[in-house]
Formats: C-alpha cells, structure tokens, sequence
C-alpha cells in the first residue's frame, strides 16, 4: 500500500519523542525525572470532575451541536471578555477536542496552498507541521534574549512579509521560551497585521498560567478582534491535559467555517466533558489558583538551581510552565557542541529528562547559543530539586549514575 505523499510533509509534537526514550530508559531500572513534556500532575479541579459525572448520569452521552453546547459557549466568551477587554458573542466560539485542532482548522479555513504563513521558531512544532502539510510556505520569526526575558525580532517578522504572506501564527506567552509579548510589542504587531492585511491565530493556551502581572491579548487592540482566531485550552488552567477540550473564539464567518469543519472531521466535542469545562468556569477557582502557586514554587525552585549551574543563565518568566535556559556555558564545560550528545548524556548518567531547542524548529541563520527546554509542570518540587542538583554535578564533572 503506498501511502499518500502529503504524509511525508507531516511533522510531530517532538516532546513526545523524547518522552519515548525516557520510558525506554525507565524500563531499564533507572530512574527519571521528567522535564520533557508540558503535562500536568496535577488534579483536575474537584468543580469540573462533579460537572462531568453530573452531566454523565445525566445522560449527556450523545451527539450536541457541532459548535459545542450553548450554555459553555456563552460562558466561555463571558471569561474571555472579562479578561481580554472584548465583547465576543457565543455565535464567536466554536468547541475543539483540544486547543491543538484550531491550529489546523485556522490554517484550513484562511491559507490557500503557496500562501506564506508566519510562524515563531523556536515555537511549538505543529505550526509548521500543519503549514506545509496543507500546502502553506512556512516562514519562520525569531527572537533574541533581553535584559528581563526573550523579546520578539519584530524587525525580521516584518522584513519576511511578502506578497503572498497571508497568515501570522503568534503565540504568546510562548512555549517554549516562556516569551511574553510587552504592549509595544503588541502594538507593532496590530500595526504589521494591519498594513499587510494578514490574519492572525493568537495562540493563548498559557493566558491564565501567570504568576504575577497581567496578561493581554492582541485582540483587545484596535481593529484586531476581526482579524484574529484565539486558540484556547482548557488543558493548562484546569489541569485537563487528557480531557481533550479546547475552543477557537474567532469573527463569525471564520468561526461557522470552522464549525463546518467540525461536522466533517469530529462531528462534535465531547459532550459530558463541556459541561464539566461550564462546572469549572463558573465555580469555585481557588483549586485553579492552587495549581498556579504550586506551580510558580516549582518556578523559583528551578530558576534558582539552574542559574546555580556554571554555564547557565535561565530567566525568571511571569508565565507558562517552561523555562528556557541558555547552556551555552555548561555544554563548553563538557566539551560537547552537540544537542543530542548533551541531552542524551544528561539522561543517560542523571536521569534528567528534557527537550533542547531543536525540537522546536531549525536552528535559524546566525544562531550560535544553546538552549534547553525544562516543563516544570509534570514533576513534584523534591524530585525536581534532586534530579538538577544530579545534572549540576554532570556540568560540573562529578557524574553519579541515576538511582
């Protein structure tokens, strides 16, 4: 059977990829700790477990309308108007069986093939996946570290726009590099939308994952409600990583194409499981507010150790679950100028798991610093301050195998 040659332009989620060689590894008797992937150990708040099982003996077991249940579709825009300063209608909100199906269905329902896509890089892989595998031409925008953080190249994003550029895919509060976008920021990229005409996926899965400050999105800015698709997730904010549930907000034509592609693709979203999404939005958030400062302890915890680690500087970010250090100085240490030699020595002599740069897209021209990515978001504080104490030893030459 020869399988179809679009396939061959289909990437994966890389972490994945890694998470399978730690469990290889695991199986051998060693033990890991695991930075790799952005899941959560931690519980689904009690709110949202009630409203499914409710809704469950209920009977909310069949088909509902392929754009998702009304009552979860107006609360849903309530939340995002309350927090974004908008004033989207449900008839703006479409249900996905995850934040990751808007990716496509953007991509679906606004790029013709041979249309230019901007994407950030590094960035999460399924953008440029969905790109080329749809027929787009990806083209990739940086960044660069600033006095406090990672900073967007503005400059090279609008130095790449061509004639055929019709979409930017702009994540904020970023993974993995945990950037978030300053309000300059955000203007100039309302005022490069503007000028070139170019529709924008606002990819907000970590919008509510912040530790201090506040967040805003692109849409709350002049004329850019009309031209952007918000990806939300209700993965991160209500540990619901496997519940499988997310929403594209979107200008009502874009949102009725996407709803149509519901019907052709997954028909609907999982019924009992949006009613637990609606017990969760308007319940008690105190269980939400634990999870965050649970995790903003993991934060300091790591930030702390990891900048104690000769050869590393890791920035304390406001927002997501990531950390994105430079280990330029550590690899140098090892003599290793490597990715995967570094990565792999880590696992294999501390059982420290993690991501480097290149699982989020091709090193760009002029690149010369290397990065890892640490998820801070699927290990417990003990096991985390053990396993980087472990790869601290490693850059520092006192290598002890893993227990």
């Amino acid at each position: 059977m020869k399988i179809a040659e679009r396939i061959n332009r289909l990437g994966t989620e890389t972490a994945f990829a890694v998470s399978a060689e730690a469990a290889e590894f695991a199986k051998g008797g060693n033990k890991v700790y695991p930075f790799h992937l952005g899941d959560i150990n931690l519980p689904t708040p009690k709110t949202v477990v009630d409203g499914a099982f409710k809704a469950i003996q209920d009977g909310k077991t069949g088909y509902c309308p392929n754009a998702g249940i009304p009552p979860l579709r107006e609360a849903l825009a309530e939340d995002i108007n309350r927090a974004r300063r908008t004033d989207y209608k449900a008839e703006n909100v479409v249900m996905q069986p995850g934040g990751k199906p808007v990716i496509g269905k953007f991509i679906l329902s606004l790029m013709n093939p041979g249309d230019e896509v901007l994407y950030p890089n590094p960035g999460y892989p399924i953008y440029e996946s969905q790109i080329e595998f749809h027929g787009g031409v990806p083209v990739p925008y940086g960044y660069r570290e600033g006095a406090d953080g990672f900073e967007l190249d503005v400059d090279a994003m609008e130095n790449a726009i061509t004639d055929k550029t019709k979409l930017l895919i702009f994540n904020d509060f970023q993974n993995p590099m945990a950037a978030e976008a300053s309000m300059e920021e955000l203007k100039r990229i309302a005022d490069i939308a503007r000028k070139h005409n170019l529709y924008v996926l606002c990819d907000e899965a970590y919008f509510d994952m912040r530790y201090s400050g506040k967040s805003h999105s692109l849409t709350s800015l002049e004329g850019m409600k009309e031209r952007c698709v918000i990806l939300y997730t209700f993965s991160k904010k209500f540990a619901m990583t496997g519940w499988r549930l997310g929403a594209a907000i979107a200008p009502v034509d874009v949102a009725s194409t996407i709803a149509q592609l519901n019907t052709n693709d997954e028909s609907c979203s999982n019924h009992f499981i949006q009613y637990g999404a609606l017990a969760g939005l308007q319940g008690d958030q105190s269980e939400v507010k634990n999870i965050v400062d649970t995790l903003e302890k993991r934060r300091d915890l790591a930030v702390d150790i990891l900048n104690s680690i000769d050869g590393v500087k890791c920035f304390k970010p406001q927002t997501t679950f990531y950390l994105f250090p430079n280990m330029t100085g550590a690899m140098e240490r090892l003599k290793m100028k490597d990715y995967d030699e570094f990565r792999k020595a880590a696992l294999h002599q501390t059982g420290v798991s993690f991501c480097t740069r290149l699982h989020f897209g091709r090193a760009l021209d002029g690149e010369t610093e290397k990065y890892m990515r640490f998820a801070y978001s699927g290990i417990n504080s003990d096991q985390m301050e053990e396993g980087l104490l472990k790869l601290k030893s490693l850059v520092r030459g006192q290598t002890t195998p893993p227990t």
